[in-house]
């Protein structure tokens, strides 16, 4: 005779099996096209993390062991490959072609006449490109379909995964205004340690908002406004490229103590449209009073935080003349000790989103409790690991293999 409990847990069982055969008959109801692969650089070897990889109207980055999976509603015949620094390759898709593909991205090279833009002043150029904004980027309102994953490592032990396909609405470039930008999350699944010691119960910045926070060309508080602009000193680099258009670069460094921590970092700036295509950001650590400030949300009482490094990636991209958001990361390293005790204990963040796609024709701005706020915590908004098939034909940042073992050890321990 079974218990009540043994009911509940076959009935729990039947639900699982039949989602992941409703699942798998969606899929065999629609055509989906799939290339994998893994992207080189052609010189050393080495794999190159973050590349973009668009075809079929989709992108996706290669994840931290170079590798990638691009799925389409039709037939793939070429994808192109790009990263900063290299020539973008376009490849050809043989129909008969199978296995992974391996991509090897020359280095591009810069003309000597390129390098004696240096001279140029990098605070004009920046103001140029201010400028600029209403012009190359977007003046209608877009919806884009964007895949979200954020992790918690303990040590070199992950913690936590949480990962979600989400929609976010940008309204207007044409005004300096981001209120009515928002993020729904349309399917999302989460994965906890249950190791007792495990959970982090410390909040730092981040969430599926970043793209509209870290937006720097529409987020003008953040950087690109006139009086953040003069707490910098900027410096022009050598150009690089990005896919095939070259780039000017701009590093900016802190000139002035304010009461907030400030940034290092880089500045990329087309050389033809002077849109803002790339930036990377790194938290000014030497006041760490300061930074706790930029990167803690909450803590238990009895537990002290010192910060270690806040990175901050964003990617723009450039279609039909249209420059927009494609990439988003952010990496939180920090320590927490807890009084009493005499060691401290290493912890890594990491929140990345992707632009995956776009829908022009339902770009309807994002309302009410679809909407996510940034107070929320994404691994509240969603369950469990449960569906093997869980992400279907939807377009993802590939887990890197470590991440795939950490998934599969947590779910021994459940």
């Amino acid at each position: 005779m079974k218990t009540q409990g043994e009911d509940a847990a076959m009935r729990r069982l039947f639900v699982i099996g039949l989602l992941a055969v409703l699942a798998l008959i969606g899929v065999s109801a629609q055509t989906i096209t799939q290339v994998s692969g893994t992207v080189l650089d052609r010189t050393t070897g080495k794999v190159l993390v973050g590349a973009s990889v668009t075809g079929g109207g989709h992108t996706v980055v290669t994840n931290g062991d170079g590798y990638f999976v691009l799925k389409a509603e039709s037939e793939l015949k070429t994808i192109t490959v790009s990263n900063v620094g290299f020539r973008a390759l376009r490849v050809r898709l043989d129909q008969l072609q199978s296995g992974d593909l391996h991509i090897s991205l020359s280095p591009a090279t810069i003309q000597l006449q390129e390098v004696l833009v240096m001279n140029a002043n990098a605070r004009e150029l920046v103001m140029a490109a201010i400028s600029k904004i209403p012009k190359n980027y977007s003046q209608h309102p877009e919806l884009f379909h964007c895949f979200y994953r954020e992790t918690a490592q303990k040590r070199q032990n992950y913690i936590m995964i949480a990962e979600g396909v989400v929609d976010m609405y940008k309204s207007s470039y044409a005004y300096w205004d981001n209120g009515d930008d928002r993020v729904a999350i349309r399917k999302g699944r989460r994965l906890l340690s249950p190791r007792k010691g495990d959970t982090l119960s410390v909040k730092v910045t981040g969430g599926p908002v970043l793209p509209i926070q870290l937006d720097i060309v529409k987020q003008r508080d953040f950087l690109l406004n006139e009086e953040e602009l003069d707490c910098y000193q900027m410096q022009m680099e050598v150009p690089t490229t990005i896919g095939d258009r070259h780039q000017y670069v701009v590093s900016i460094r802190p000139r002035r103590t304010m009461p907030y921590a400030l940034y290092y970092g880089k500045l990329y700036i087309d050389q033809e449209t002077l849109a803002f295509t790339r930036a990377e950001l790194d938290l000014d650590m030497k006041d760490r009073n300061k930074a706790t400030q930029m990167m803690l949300v909450k803590k238990p009482l009895g537990v002290r935080f010192r910060p270690k490094e806040l990175s901050l990636l964003v990617d723009f991209r450039q279609d039909n003349d249209v420059t927009r958001i494609s990439y988003i990361r952010t990496l939180f390293r920090f320590n927490c000790d807890w009084r009493r005790r005499l060691f401290a204990t290493s912890f890594t963040a990491c929140c990345e989103m992707v632009v995956t796609g776009q829908d022009i024709a339902s770009a309807h701005p994002i309302r009410g409790r679809e909407s996510f706020d940034q107070r929320d915590a994404f691994f509240d908004k969603v369950d469990y690991f449960l569906d093997p098939v869980f992400w279907q034909d939807y377009n993802i940042i590939e887990p890197t293999e470590s991440l795939n073992r950490a998934i599969a050890r947590i779910m021994k321990r459940l």
